[in-house]
């Protein structure tokens, strides 16, 4: 249905955009950006190695993605009173303003290598409450872990349930996560081979796919508006 085929063109833009974030933060700052897990164990390493102030670095960049996630929901929880399509709109303007700022906002702050991270873990965080939020908990888009686990239960539930309902949810489901993956790996690509030109400023192409999103979803709304009224 719509709602489908919206979630997967969704899940394609917002996973390239993870794809770039990802690459460049390790590219350019050399630390994880568009998930947490990693920022456990630096965080136990650190701590170990009584390297106090870098085990506080890490606990910055988990609270980064939390007040991210915490963040969309909020303000798509405070739209969703009035109209519900125009509720992610906000979180994806933010998004795109932080990707914005870090690419292309030189601070004067001596210790610049930590806001940058925190503002792009910040985005992150939002972006993955968003997707999470509008598929139903079907999509995320920032970290693959959990994709591939579903994948991996979900190929093998296709060998084994035959109901043709049960086989058309599946192959959904499926295409979805392979859709994800294929763009994240993508985004990772794309980033890779901009950033010796572009170096931060490769932030931008993330910034340009989230424009385009914004774009097309109001051209979507507007659309089927038309074909309601008449």
């Amino acid at each position: 249905g719509r709602k489908y085929i919206h979630d997967l063109q969704l899940a394609a833009l917002l996973s390239v955009v993870a794809g770039v974030v990802n690459i460049v933060g390790v590219l350019w700052l050399g630390t994880l950006t568009t998930n947490v897990t990693g920022h456990f164990a630096f965080f136990s390493e650190e701590l170990f190695q009584s390297h106090y102030k870098l085990a506080l670095v890490s606990v910055l960049f988990l609270l980064s993605f939390f007040i991210g996630a915490f963040i969309t929901n909020t303000t798509m929880e405070m739209s969703t009173y009035g109209t519900t399509h125009y509720s992610y709109t906000s979180p994806l303007m933010i998004e795109t303003f932080l990707l914005g700022f870090v690419a292309l906002v030189n601070l004067p702050i001596k210790d610049f290598s930590v806001w940058q991270p925190c503002m792009m873990l910040l985005a992150m965080g939002m972006q993955n409450a968003l997707v999470t939020k509008v598929s139903g908990s079907v999509v995320r888009t920032t970290h693959l872990t959990g994709l591939f686990t579903d994948l991996g239960i979900e190929l093998s539930q296709l060998i084994f349930y035959k109901k043709i309902k049960d086989q058309s949810r599946l192959k959904k489901s499926i295409t979805l996560k392979g859709v994800i993956i294929a763009g994240f790996f993508l985004g990772g690509l794309i980033g890779a081979f901009s950033f010796p030109w572009l170096g931060r400023k490769t932030l931008l192409i993330p910034v340009l796919i989230l424009l385009i999103a914004l774009y097309y979803d109001r051209i979507l709304l507007g659309y089927y508006r038309f074909r309601r009224k008449h």
